[in-house]
């Protein structure tokens, strides 16, 4: 973060932030917006309880499962759009409007149909996040640099070899992209989804401390998501900038 010309930690932003927080909930301007001391003070409380464990172990299982689909799922179907013309055609406008679409909306289908439990949270994450990953795995492949493909057909490379060693390396940033933003677009989903099914996971810890006006542990509970949201978008983010070498020559 630039702050005047000088470079500036982002913890700062942040800092400035929970000292507002802090004195908004000193001031009690609101019952549901306590100070920032009691929150932290209610997460270093909850966290080491069995409770919280055990939602969080659900709640990460369905993430990595739905996140899994749509890796598996994404990737492939962005490369398939990308390199025949027809697919992306018939698809392309489908995967558009479910990336601006509310797929909440379609969680109640889902219990309609998978049951009330941990597979509707996996299918609501994966929903959440492959759209935007077939979307920039698409658009990565279409702007592979042309002339590298024809240089590999030239030297004989096989189907395989133009995939892994030129396609692929060539859209990996904007794979690494759709990636970072379905990873926090399926932060989303696992959420959204335990809320609205609000038996499992991290959703019934909301719904149980919102129901019973436990604003330090439910503010707890957000901050906590939030941080793990950005931690994981982080991390991609890293490997995402250790491949931008990969597009230099575009």
């Amino acid at each position: 973060m630039m702050l005047f010309g000088k470079r500036i930690p982002i913890f700062f932003s942040l800092a400035i932030w929970f000292v507002v927080w802090e004195i908004i909930g000193r001031a009690e301007l609101s019952t549901i917006v306590p100070p920032f001391s009691r929150v932290i003070a209610a997460g270093i409380t909850i966290i080491p309880t069995e409770k919280f464990s055990k939602a969080v172990s659900i709640s990460l299982r369905s993430f990595a499962l739905g996140m899994a689909l749509a890796l598996l799922i994404g990737i492939p179907a962005g490369v398939l759009m990308a390199r025949i013309k027809s697919v992306g055609k018939i698809f392309g406008m489908w995967v558009n409007i479910f990336v601006s679409a509310p797929i909440s909306a379609l969680v109640p289908i889902f219990m309609s149909v998978l049951g009330i439990g941990e597979t509707t949270v996996v299918a609501t994450v994966f929903l959440f996040a492959v759209f935007v990953i077939i979307l920039d795995t698409r658009v990565g492949i279409e702007q592979a640099d042309r002339s590298l493909v024809e240089m590999a057909r030239c030297f004989g490379a096989t189907r395989r070899q133009l995939y892994t060693k030129i396609l692929f390396l060539s859209a990996l940033p904007e794979i690494l992209a759709g990636v970072r933003l379905g990873v926090i677009r399926g932060v989303k989903g696992v959420v959204i989804g335990q809320l609205l099914i609000a038996i499992i996971g991290v959703g019934e810890l909301f719904e149980l401390y919102s129901q019973n006006f436990l604003m330090e542990e439910f503010w707890a509970l957000v901050v906590i998501v939030f941080m793990f949201a950005f931690a994981v978008s982080e991390a991609v983010a890293f490997v995402e900038r250790r491949v931008e070498f990969y597009a230099s020559t575009r």
